[in-house]
């Protein structure tokens, strides 16, 4: 199985933290050259210095808000024109939990602005670039919410199904070009997302954090969160050669707590 992505550049998204970093480290170690996006540029130095270096490899970062798309276009088209991007894994943190009726419509646009819109904006940045390369990896990181919406997070649930709803439309347009278009759907992962959802819960119902997480860990039959590095290695897959003949699926990682087909 061809897992080998040396000669590839991969743009992380999200990348400080969690899903992110875990995902840059195992795209690092199966060869590829790796730049870090999120907004602090520090921490962002620190880990690009850390990540796994062989022959050939060039790591760094660039510091930016998903939420200010405007800057975002720049940052990553000037990086592009440099270092074209062959593997681009967009993910950002989701939106507070609430319900949707009530929700302010500038949470909708919020939302849809650090997700949907970021993420049309950095595949147009990078795509010209895959197709001159002759390879291209866009894998976006979701949430189970795309086959169950959750309860308790109704913007989310909304903007999730649109980002879906997007990649798998860019899928069947990239597809005669060789570039693939993934969805992956992490469940319930061991990350700082996970932390406010269950303060959120608790905060709610009145429930300790404990009973919270135990009856969460109840409804996956692994009975356990995810590891990053488990869902890292999903997106890793979805990477990578071995991978060219999938695109336009939507990948739950979550121990089997989604029900559906």
């Amino acid at each position: 199985m061809d897992l080998d992505l040396s000669g590839k550049h991969a743009l992380v998204c999200g990348a400080s933290q969690g899903i992110g970093l875990a995902t840059a480290r195992a795209l690092a170690s199966l060869g590829a050259s790796v730049t870090l996006l999120a907004r602090r540029e520090e921490r962002l130095r620190e880990l690009a210095g850390e990540l796994p270096v062989r022959s050939g490899q060039a790591h760094g970062w660039i510091a930016a808000d998903a939420g200010d798309t405007g800057a975002l276009r720049g940052k990553v088209e000037a990086l592009a024109g440099q270092r074209p991007v062959q593997i681009l894994v967009n993910n950002s943190g989701g939106p507070p939990p609430g319900p949707v009726f009530g929700a302010e419509v500038a949470a909708f646009e919020a939302a849809w602005r650090q997700h949907l819109v970021a993420n049309h904006v950095l595949a147009a940045a990078v795509v010209p670039g895959m197709e001159r390369a002759g390879y291209g990896r866009i894998v976006n990181v979701i949430s189970t919410s795309v086959k169950e919406p959750l309860q308790g997070l109704g913007v989310s649930n909304a903007t999730r199904w649109a980002v879906a709803a997007w990649a798998k439309t860019l899928a069947t347009e990239l597809a005669p070009k060789g570039i693939t278009v993934n969805n992956v759907l992490p469940g319930s992962t061991e990350t700082p997302r996970i932390e406010q959802i269950i303060d959120n819960a608790a905060a709610k119902t009145g429930r300790s954090r404990e009973e919270v997480y135990e009856r969460m860990v109840a409804e996956i039959p692994m009975r356990r969160f995810a590891r990053p590095e488990e869902t890292a290695a999903a997106i890793a897959f979805l990477c990578s050669p071995a991978a060219s003949y999938i695109t336009g699926i939507n990948l739950p990682v979550d121990g089997g707590r989604t029900r559906s087909l």
